[in-house]
């Protein structure tokens, strides 16, 4: 029989399983409800965006790295091209012992510590089924050695891809430049779109002025993947567009007449056509190897090259300032005839030294017992420096730089590629402005021989020599041929017109007689010439001499040598080249820099096409 007490326990118990089941019906509600909430909000209010990411998981979108445009000299033939290059890489997930594997490739084919190394690094930040590089550029032969055994080794394969290279890369190193790769910096300004999936960009020259035209545009390519993001499909290719070919004026063969004919010496030559402005070679010497910085240049190369006495990275065609000495004469002996300061047939004593009216220092000529009685031809033919000092003092600075700047001595040229310097043009105000001290009559005696504060880069001196040979018609030089077979536009620089035109015959005669004559400075390299040629020879000093010292170039080091220079144009009656030539410790433009620019000429005027 139940007592009150177990009813009360078996009414308390109903109550609380009762309060239960509604607490837990209360919590199944409100979890369907919440779930119904989220449901809603997935399936309608973020539908679009998760479908958007669900098809970013199954389709993947990849770029295709264009092809490098080609460039080409003046004949067509190839300055730089795109090699491929092979290398072995494998795909873990298709080999059972990846150690094994390797130790079998080993004793196939040298495979170093370093690309073993390298090999697990990149193994464990990429997908098993991802391609692996073990052995970079491997060569034709090794390719062959391991393609006779390619069956005994699955998920082990050869691809290749383009690497650039340059058939010519010492000749062109600093023309064409080079490609490396992209670094950080670069990163931050370029395109990171147009660069996916390249590792390489232009660094200098050609290949960095015109990158925008060589990279060419990126190509896409849409596939399926799986959830583990393996590719099973293509759905979709864009292909990419190659880059631009360029035809480059340079005419390679006259290229390597000027690179070697400046022998052991650094240096640089210009030269260009007269009738176009195309540039036929830009030599600076030394070079280097230009492949080495599209393979990837390690640093102790690179360190080698930085810190070379020779400087071999400096382009010294474009960048190098040398003060232009007795080349700068024949424009100086006309501006003497256009400012009437001078007359044809005066003549002017030459005792060996200038001085200043009330000045007891010597300007010396180069010729200790000087050259007598001396007309603007006869100096010009034998570079009389006293006659040039005279005409200096009566010129004055201020006249001097306005008629240089004609010949645009002392500003950029324009030409059609990056890092060109403007050389220097001294004049009063520049001193003025950038040394806050007054123009001294004894600096522009200086100038009046091309020293001094002159500078000039070789391309500079060439191209005003251009302007002298057509007597002040001259374009713009220029490096670009054409784009895709179409041909650049070539700008005209500004033309220098002369109040008596008959003074440029005057200048070209004493020119053609520096050659012909049997006075002239450069004599030698006259002879036996189906062509004649005009030129003025030019030596420039590297160290000041004292008044009382005497220059005994026997004893000098040979980095303190003199720099010889030279500039020409041929053939003097119909010119169609015009050449500058510095050799950097040369010692004498007559006997070194101009037998390199005949050279040139006999090439370029009975060789070439």
């Amino acid at each position: 029989m139940k007592t009150s007490f177990d009813l009360k326990n078996a009414l308390h118990e109903n109550r609380l399983f009762l309060s239960r089941s509604i607490a837990l019906i209360i919590f199944v509600l409100f979890l369907f409800f919440a779930l119904l909430a989220r449901l809603t909000y997935l399936q309608i209010e973020t539908h679009e965006k998760y479908s958007n990411l669900s098809q970013d998981n199954r389709v993947k979108l990849s770029t295709i790295t264009p092809v490098r445009g080609l460039i080409f000299d003046q004949y067509g033939r190839v300055l730089a091209e795109n090699n491929p290059r092979y290398s072995l890489e494998i795909i873990p997930e298709k080999i059972k012992d990846i150690d094994l594997t390797i130790k079998r490739l080993s004793d196939l084919l040298p495979i170093s510590k370093n690309e073993i190394a390298r090999f697990e690094k990149h193994r464990k930040q990429q997908k098993r089924f991802s391609s692996i590089p073990l052995r970079r550029r491997l060569n034709e032969t090794e390719v062959a050695i391991f393609s006779a055994r390619r069956h005994l080794f699955p998920g082990v394969d050869i691809h290749a891809r383009l690497l650039r290279h340059y058939p010519y890369p010492e000749l062109t190193s600093h023309i064409v430049g080079y490609v490396g790769a992209i670094t950080e910096k670069e990163l931050k300004i370029i395109d990171p779109i147009s660069y996916r999936g390249t590792r390489f960009i232009g660094k200098t020259g050609i290949e960095k002025t015109f990158e925008n035209k060589l990279h060419g545009e990126v190509g896409y390519q849409q596939t399926e993947n799986t959830a583990q993001g393996r590719s099973i499909k293509v759905l979709t290719t864009t292909p990419p567009l190659s880059g631009s070919n360029l035809t480059l004026n340079i005419d390679i063969d006259l290229q390597r007449i000027a690179y070697d004919a400046l022998g052991d010496f650094s240096g640089a030559i210009a030269a260009i056509d007269t009738r176009t402005g195309a540039v036929r070679a830009l030599v600076s010497k030394p070079g280097f190897n230009a492949n080495l910085f599209s393979k990837g240049i390690d640093q102790i190369s690179y360190n080698v090259l930085q810190t070379s006495v020779k400087h071999p990275l400096f382009n010294r065609a474009l960048h190098g300032q040398y003060p232009p000495g007795s080349t700068l004469k024949p424009f100086f002996g006309l501006a003497g005839l256009e400012y009437n300061t001078i007359k044809p047939d005066e003549k002017s004593l030459c005792p060996g030294f200038y001085q200043l009216p009330r000045n007891k220092h010597k300007y010396r000529d180069w010729k200790k017992g000087g050259h007598g009685m001396t007309t603007l031809h006869d100096a010009i033919v034998q570079s009389c420096d006293v006659y040039f000092y005279k005409l200096a003092h009566q010129l004055e600075i201020d006249r001097m730089h306005s008629f240089l700047t004609k010949f645009g001595f002392g500003k950029k040229t324009g030409i059609d590629i990056l890092g060109e310097k403007s050389g220097l043009l001294p004049s009063r105000e520049w001193k003025k402005r950038t040394r806050n001290q007054a123009w001294h009559p004894g600096e522009t005696l200086i100038v009046g021989i091309g020293q001094g504060f002159n500078l000039t880069t070789p391309l500079q001196l060439a191209h005003a020599t251009a302007l002298l040979a057509n007597k002040g018609s001259a374009l713009t030089p220029s490096i670009i041929s054409s784009i895709d077979s179409t041909v650049t536009k070539t700008t005209r620089a500004a033309p220098v017109k002369l109040l008596n035109e008959a003074h440029w015959d005057l200048i070209h005669n004493a020119m053609y007689d520096v050659v012909n004559g049997p006075r002239g400075t450069a004599r030698k390299i006259g002879t036996g010439s189906a062509y004649k040629i005009a030129g003025k020879t030019g030596t420039t000093q590297v160290f000041s001499v004292k008044q009382d010292e005497k220059y005994d170039e026997k004893n000098v080091p040979d980095h303190l040598k003199d720099h010889a220079l030279f500039i020409a144009f041929a053939p003097a009656k119909d010119p169609q080249l015009a050449i500058a030539v510095i050799v950097e410790n040369g010692g004498h433009g007559g006997s070194v820099a101009a037998p390199i620019a005949r050279k040139l000429f006999d090439h370029h005027l009975t060789v070439s096409p």
